[in-house]
């Protein structure tokens, strides 16, 4: 799933795709390694597919049949068709994917994030043709290495660009209650706190990592402070401890109070969903 992200004037990117609602949304495209990997692979592709269907046309069975003229002609007929009128079909059926971009986990898509159609994939072939076999990559790795999204002639032309698809999937961590907190989690009453509250405590827990020593214990002084009035007793324990304590307790009641709510849904089920004694049943 793309982030979204709430979009200032200093924000403002190049990689980023701006919404109707002035939402900018964090899309990756793919890297120049990536894209270069998947260029080869497509290249390949192409020369083993074109060696051997002229070693085919070439065999005794079927070259003696064909003179010198018809077998030129057959020649710069099936290079065009792989190169151009192939590349241009598989990208438009697929919307951008081709065994490369497979490959790799990348997708061809517009600017504006949407699918490309025939004219972006005939453009992107037309000017592939020149920039990837005619000069074997050189020009794509040239415009690519210019580019923030690593873009090629073709795309720069077709106004679309190489989308990763294969976005690590981040998991939420699973807070727990402190060794040192657990006699104390025993009996500890942790009441509702504001939402807004228990907002800025998730939101620290997942950044304390990252942010530094002074400022982590800093916020994290600040958040016990304003979480103690709804814990009693409150422990003599360090302030991210506490935090982590807090939210794992409450997570664990919440949970045991959806699961409770669950189990008497069920168990009222057969009179809530019941007719009452002795009314037909009508289909």
């Amino acid at each position: 799933m793309p982030q979204r992200i709430a979009l200032d004037d200093d924000h403002a990117d190049d990689d980023e795709l701006v919404t109707g609602e002035a939402v900018a949304l964090d899309l990756r495209s793919s890297s120049f390694v990536l894209r270069g990997a998947g260029a080869i692979i497509d290249f390949l592709t192409t020369v083993v597919l074109v060696v051997g269907v002229l070693l085919l046309i070439s065999s005794p069975a079927i070259g003696l049949s064909l003179d010198e003229a018809t077998l030129q002609a057959v020649t710069i007929a099936l290079i065009v068709t792989v190169t151009i009128a192939l590349p241009t079909a598989v990208e438009t059926i697929t919307h951008g994917k081709s065994l490369g971009k497979w490959a790799i986990g990348a997708r061809v898509v517009r600017d504006d994030g949407g699918s490309i159609g025939f004219r972006h994939a005939l453009i992107r072939a037309l000017t592939g043709f020149l920039e990837i076999y005619m000069t074997i990559g050189g020009f794509a790795a040239m415009f690519g290495l210019l580019n923030t999204r690593s873009k090629r002639l073709g795309d720069l032309l077709a106004g679309t660009y190489s989308q990763n698809e294969r976005v690590k999937r981040i998991e939420d961590p699973v807070f727990t209650v402190p060794p040192e907190l657990s006699e104390w989690a025993t009996v500890a009453d942790v009441a509702r706190m504001p939402d807004r509250l228990s907002r800025r405590i998730s939101s620290f827990l997942l950044q304390a990592s990252a942010m530094l020593p002074p400022a982590r214990d800093r916020v994290g002084r600040e958040l016990a402070a304003e979480a103690a009035p709804y814990v009693s007793p409150v422990p003599s324990a360090h302030p991210e401890a506490l935090l982590l304590a807090i939210t794992a307790i409450r997570r664990d009641r919440e949970f045991a109070a959806l699961q409770l709510e669950q189990e008497r849904r069920e168990q009222l089920a057969p009179v809530l969903g019941g007719l009452p004694h002795g009314f037909p049943v009508r289909e």
